[in-house]
């Protein structure tokens, strides 16, 4: 190392990270290198092979090729390779090869991991995660397990109100949980129903409370988010919300447990939907989303997060244009669900969103029923496009009549989208995989349907072939010479789409993961979490692939709040210009690992490891 030692340390000083290190940590860094020359068409190393170290290239070229022989990155001077496979199990993640004669230098195993833990500088660019920020303790953010605060209170069915008021002075709460065999919810018993259904009644002490109890109330997961509860206790104004675990009763949150915490804006704006009695009113709250994403983006929330209070407003103003329908045109015939697909369907809307909704309804349907859904879905879009939620271009809404069906019609549609393999199929399939329930008052007309067409599609190896080819239209914006392609002409010339280029191959590829494993999940950072449990996906798959998709939407959120800041409407376009070198590496690295995971798809290896 002697010799070389002066030309690696001043070749060192011009290559980051490694120009950001303290002096005598440089030096230590620059005697640890292994100087190696390679001839061309030599193979560095093969895919599964044990990495001698960090690979970094002085002079020449190297090109590396995926499992698949499929090409991923020329790679130049100044260029590291191998870290990914470092940063797993030591063994190569993919094959590296010289396409020209080339000096490499070497960082051992040791020293990298040793740098990895003492040297921030060094383990920031290497670590593709985002952790370390430090984000805002809210209510809206925090798991609803988190808000827990004592154990579950219930009492049977059988017990009389006078034991279970009793039980609530004691235990100095205001409402129990009604529960049957193995703890399963049959409702809850307030302060409320106490006064009003007992006291004002003059009824007896001595009756059960399942003759007051409130049956069915509207429960929460412990998974779920603090916003939930938000959302379900301003929408509905309830002051006690149960929480279920597999329809278990696991514990109750009340309007007074939460005095402790501060109402987030995505809440306010929640509760001003609801309360609002004319479109404009709604839009007037909508037109804050692009502030309420600076704040929550500025707060370093998780993209997950952000998109998901955002969705919910979404959800919230389609509901409450529901109500506002049904309140001009009288009771709904049948009964019906309206559903999101799209963005909000996935609930992952950020400050750019059209609608594509449809509408599911019972198949008892007449011809003027089906004339009072066409006008209440006029009704319901109309308001949608005036509170920003713009029509969509595809006309994928429920104001067009074949997406306003009764379910057997909805059953053919899928049938002849799985049996017929052409372009439209396919796309509509997408589109209709990833819907979900906002509204209406038929919460059993879509589950059987998801279950029968999950299973169908599933086991129809040619649907499945269409749909993976389908989801490879859309790929990675990379350039071979550790680039980026971007757009070349137009009004977005040399910028990325984060949308269609960035965030949507992710989105294509946890669809067809939930596909094999007929997942009802429609979200697609849950899909992914969901098919690593499933089998679908391998342990280090699904974190490679979780990890690049965290960060292509968490830059994609950044430059929305950007752009939102700047007094501009958000978009989905990126100028790599903008970013520091730090941030195009490894954005061009979760590139990598998207256009990877494609090509194992691709070529019938989804449980890729």
């Amino acid at each position: 190392m002697n010799a070389d030692l002066p030309t690696i340390l001043a070749f060192l000083e011009g290559v980051h990270p490694y120009d950001n290190l303290p002096r005598n940590e440089l030096e230590r860094v620059a005697s640890s290198f292994r100087r190696r020359e390679i001839a061309e068409g030599t193979v560095i190393y093969a895919q599964g092979d044990p990495l001698e170290g960090l690979y970094l290239i002085k002079r020449g070229t190297v090109e590396v090729t995926d499992q698949n022989g499929a090409l991923v990155s020329i790679l130049g001077p100044r260029n590291s390779f191998g870290e990914r496979g470092l940063m797993r199990d030591g063994l190569a993640a993919t094959t590296a090869k010289a396409s020209a004669e080339t000096v490499l230098l070497v960082l051992p195993v040791e020293d990298f991991r040793r740098l990895s833990q003492d040297a921030p500088p060094f383990a920031r660019f290497f670590n593709r995660t985002r952790g370390g920020e430090t984000r805002t303790n809210s209510i809206a953010t925090m798991k609803i397990a988190d808000l827990l605060a004592r154990k579950p209170l219930s009492c049977p069915p059988e017990t009389t109100v006078a034991e279970a008021a009793r039980m609530m002075r004691d235990q100095h709460v205001s409402s129990l949980g009604v529960t049957g065999p193995e703890g399963a919810l049959q409702g809850i018993l307030t302060v409320r129903d106490l006064s009003n259904k007992v006291l004002a009644e003059g009824r007896a002490p001595d009756i059960p409370v399942s003759d007051v109890m409130t049956l069915d109330p509207v429960t929460l997961t412990p998974e779920g988010l603090g916003s939930d509860l938000l959302h379900i206790m301003l929408e509905r104004r309830v002051g006690h919300l149960p929480i279920t675990d597999h329809g278990r009763f696991v514990g109750m949150i009340t309007q007074t447990d939460l005095t402790r915490f501060q109402a987030v804006s995505s809440a306010v704006l929640i509760r001003d939907v609801a309360a609002a009695t004319t479109v404009a009113e709604m839009a007037a709250v909508t037109a804050q989303i692009p502030q309420l994403l600076v704040q929550l983006v500025g707060g370093h929330h998780a993209h997950e997060v952000v998109t998901r209070l955002i969705t919910d407003i979404a959800d919230a103003v389609t509901r409450r244009l529901l109500a506002m329908a049904e309140a001009e045109l009288g009771a709904p015939p049948v009964p019906y669900l309206w559903m999101a697909c799209g963005s909000q369907g996935r609930q992952d809307q950020t400050g750019v969103s059209d609608q594509d909704n449809c509408l599911i309804l019972d198949d008892a349907v007449t011809e003027d029923g089906m004339a009072y859904f066409q006008n209440l879905a006029k009704i319901v879009s109309d308001g949608l496009d005036a509170c920003g939620y713009v029509y969509c271009p595809g006309d994928m809404m429920a104001t067009n009549p074949r997406w306003c069906q009764p379910v057997r019609v909805w059953r053919s549609y899928f049938d002849g989208w799985i049996s017929k393999a052409n372009p439209e199929a396919q796309m509509l399939a997408s589109v209709m995989f990833d819907l979900r329930a906002i509204g209406g008052n038929g919460a059993s007309l879509f589950a059987d349907l998801q279950a029968e067409t999950l299973e169908r599609a599933s086991k129809n190896s040619i649907f499945v072939a269409h749909m993976i080819a389908n989801s490879l239209k859309h790929t990675p914006p990379l350039g071979l010479l550790r680039g980026f392609a971007t757009i070349r002409s137009g009004e977005h010339r040399n910028h990325i789409d984060m949308k269609h280029n960035g965030v949507v191959p992710v989105t294509d590829l946890a669809r067809i993961y939930a596909l094999q494993a007929r997942l009802t999940a429609v979200n697609t950072r849950t899909r992914l979490v969901e098919a690593e449990a499933a089998g679908v996906l391998s342990h280090s798959g699904a974190r490679d692939l979780i990890e690049a998709y965290d960060l292509i939407a968490s830059m994609r959120l950044e430059n929305q709040a950007h752009l939102a800041r700047s007094g501009r409407k958000p978009d989905n376009y990126l100028a790599p210009s903008d970013l520091s070198d730090f941030e195009r590496s490894h954005l061009r690295d979760a590139f990598v690992v998207v256009r990877t995971m494609q090509s194992a798809i691709g070529h019938g290896k989804g449980a890729v490891s």
